[in-house]
């Protein structure tokens, strides 16, 4: 890579990090690994910049990618491995503690929700992807999107309102 490219690439992860950190922890739940995730993206796109940059919606690829190194850190073995004796992580702080709160518990909810079903709603809701980027992004169909995303939701408020008591 020559050192525009470098440049070039460098200021594009740096604009990015932080959004893609948080994108990560939506899908994961867990800081350390969004960013082992983060880290495995930015590897990735680092070899394959000179292919990439000039892509019409380079972000979307990118959490396209995001998702897939997600989808495939969930399919090894010592992943599915979770402790119970530690603290969990949490969300970062907020303004109120209402918001905290709200966040906590989609996160919680959303930890609830099969992997594919988490993927869809998170690059749908979270980072305002199209039905069309969503299909891409994870090499599945339109159609699918679609009943994901509303079985995710219908799960979610499911989940939510079965959480509080005296409510239904």
């Amino acid at each position: 890579m020559n050192g525009a490219d470098e440049e070039e690439y460098r200021q594009f992860v740096t604009a990015r990090m932080e959004t893609l950190r948080v994108t990560a922890y939506l899908l994961c739940r867990n800081w350390h690994t969004a960013d082992d995730l983060v880290s495995i993206t930015i590897g990735k796109l680092y070899r394959h910049w000179r292919r990439v940059k000039a892509m019409e919606n380079l972000d979307a690829y990118v959490r396209g990618m995001l998702t897939n190194a997600w989808l495939d850190e969930r399919r090894r073995p010592w992943r599915r491995e979770q402790s119970t004796d530690g603290v969990p992580d949490l969300a970062q702080t907020s303004s109120t503690e209402a918001a905290v709160g709200d966040r906590e518990e989609l996160i919680v909810l959303l930890s609830q929700l099969p992997a594919r079903r988490r993927a869809v709603v998170v690059l749908r809701f979270w980072c305002d992807f199209s039905v069309e980027e969503t299909a891409r992004a994870l090499g599945i169909s339109t159609g699918t999107v679609k009943s994901q995303a509303a079985r995710g939701l219908e799960s979610l408020r499911l989940l939510a309102t079965s959480d509080r008591p005296g409510e239904a």
